[in-house]
């Protein structure tokens, strides 16, 4: 008989050995849930990812089905891209699926685009898979963007006629250029730009409204796309009306301000005459007021001369005279202007 201590221990060991078979076995159990579907489905679809990698992924904080699902993709497209550059991508910010998609689209329209370019366009935040479609099948741009709240771009010909032109440019990614390229903002202005140039530069709005292709044939000839993520297939003028006179309203104005500027200089003159005027009648009063002390001095210079015997009674009334008979000359000679005329 086996003794009782030894048939405890026993009894020990095999419930341990359950408990570390139970564990075991719920942790593949674990691992095969979450990672069985996947393993079974990149290896049915002829892109195996092994088990370890699969593990690995979550260590690394990394979406499995992410990188499982775009390995799938490109594999059913024929291009063959390893799971470590796929999660590579991953921990760099990128969009796996974006890309995968974008290398596909590229591939079947017989674009060159390869992957690290691809991700490159990506982390610079540029969406890739909508420049690829751009490439295939162009946009069109409106000019100016009606997202801003200005509907026509504004331009005066040489004659001061005033044109509001709205225009449609069409366009294509360049994906060599999508890196550090310009985006639509810069197209919109030097659109926008090269359609003012060319009123302004019309003798007259009519010739404009004659041949608005004129202005899509000189625009689309100074190369806007120059240095853009993009390039300009065709400029359309899509509508074009006459505004203002801009050139009349401008003389007007400055036909106002010339003759605020006479009515100024106008009454700087007034004003100058009238403190000129105010001088002379100070300077009259001035002078009248030495006459009069001058007068004042001459009987004094009578009365001196009485004293010193060089000035007679008969002389004094001879002055007497002679100064009545000067104001009676003045009386008359004022009554004459006074009275009215007869005929």
């Amino acid at each position: 008989m086996i003794p009782f201590p030894l048939l405890a221990v026993q009894a020990q060991l095999a419930l341990l050995g359950i408990i570390v078979g139970g564990i075991i076995i719920f942790i593949l159990m674990l691992f095969i849930f979450k990672y069985g579907w996947i393993y079974i489905q990149a290896l049915a679809s002829g892109a195996p990812v092994p088990l370890i990698q699969l593990i690995g992924m979550t260590l690394r904080r990394v979406n499995a089905k992410t990188i499982v699902d775009g390995r799938i993709m490109a594999k059913k497209a024929g291009i063959d891209i390893d799971t470590p550059t796929l999660e590579a991508h991953y921990l760099a910010k990128g969009h796996v699926l974006n890309v995968v998609q974008a290398l596909i689209a590229a591939n079947k329209a017989n674009i060159e685009l390869n992957f690290n370019r691809a991700c490159a366009i990506d982390l610079a935040g540029r969406d890739v898979l909508d420049a690829v479609r751009t490439s295939v099948n162009p946009k069109v741009i409106d000019v100016p963007d009606p997202k801003k709240g200005k509907g026509t771009i504004d331009a005066v010909a040489k004659d001061g006629i005033q044109l509001k032109a709205k225009a449609r440019v069409t366009v294509r990614a360049n994906l060599e250029r999508l890196v550090g390229g310009a985006t639509e903002e810069t197209i919109i202005a030097r659109v926008g730009e090269g359609i003012v140039s060319t009123i302004g530069s019309a003798a007259t709005y009519k010739k404009v409204l004659e041949s608005p292709d004129d202005i899509s044939k000189t625009v689309l000839g100074k190369g806007l796309d120059s240095g853009t993520a993009f390039e300009i297939l065709s400029i359309d003028i899509a509508d074009i009306d006459v505004g203002d006179n801009i050139g009349a309203k401008l003389q007007a104005d400055q036909a106002e301000a010339d003759k605020r500027v006479a009515q100024a200089e106008a009454e700087k003159r007034r004003a100058m005459a009238v403190a000129r005027e105010q001088e002379m009648s100070a300077l009259n009063v001035e002078n009248r007021a030495k006459v009069i002390l001058a007068e004042a001095e001459i009987p004094k210079a009578i009365s001196q001369a009485f004293r010193a015997g060089n000035f007679g009674v008969l002389d004094y009334y001879n002055l007497r005279n002679i100064q009545s008979d000067t104001e009676m000359r003045n009386s008359i000679s004022q009554s004459g202007k006074d009275s009215p005329k007869t005929e």
